[in-house]
């Protein structure tokens, strides 16, 4: 019988390593840019005018979503749900005039300009969340989500009206129509998830008033 002989470790053992400079350990992780950022990030990306209206809006709805979220205790920074809502069309205008899927690279560009990644995940997933609907776990661009589909052009309107739009200005093939349709069911998916979630109907709120959060 061969003696066994012991094998030397495949991977050198590595010293821990070193604690956070006082530096890092002041400062919080993936912070989220302030509105001013945001605008700076529209202007470097020469995002129009009716897209900066829309995105304020979608921004409204979302930030008042995530207040009232965070009021029943749910682990959700406003801040950044405000900012991802801000940015989340940034790369709209580019994609209508070179091609692309917007959400996609306007994800990469907050990714790169802000370094935080749940903020690019509400840029990225801002049409169909294509995920298990955990609301307490994804709050975050899921309010982006709804602020979104509640916003059609610089208006705050109900679900059916924001996709009756978009069936009379995109609906030319029935591919499109069903892609449509199944976004718009979702949509009223994530509404009634958050109205019970957050004890109030979220259909009825105008969001102008600004006065989720009781």
């Amino acid at each position: 019988m061969r003696p066994v002989i012991p094998m030397a470790p495949m991977w050198p053992q590595l010293p821990p390593p070193p604690p956070p400079s006082a530096e890092t350990a002041r400062r919080p992780p993936w912070r989220a840019p302030s509105e001013a950022r945001c605008v700076a990030l529209w202007d470097k990306y020469e995002m129009p005018e009716h897209i900066r209206a829309h995105s304020r809006k979608v921004a409204l709805v979302a930030t008042q979503v995530a207040e009232a979220g965070r009021s029943l205790g749910i682990a959700v920074c406003v801040e950044t749900v405000r900012a991802s809502a801000l940015l989340h069309d940034i790369a709209k205008a580019y994609c209508i005039k070179h091609g692309g899927h917007h959400g996609q690279l306007g994800g990469a560009w907050a990714m790169a300009a802000t370094g935080n990644p749940v903020l690019s995940m509400g840029v990225i997933h801002h049409m169909y969340w294509p995920f298990e609907m955990d609301l307490t776990r994804f709050l975050a661009p899921i309010a982006v989500i709804y602020g979104d589909k509640r916003v059609a052009h610089d208006q705050i309107v109900p679900i059916e009206h924001r996709f009756g739009d978009l069936l009379d200005r995109y609906g030319k093939t029935q591919e499109i129509r069903d892609r449509i349709a199944a976004t718009n069911n979702q949509a009223k998916q994530i509404e009634d998830a958050l109205s019970k979630l957050l004890e109030k109907d979220l259909n009825a709120h105008d969001f102008d008033s600004r006065r989720l959060v009781d």
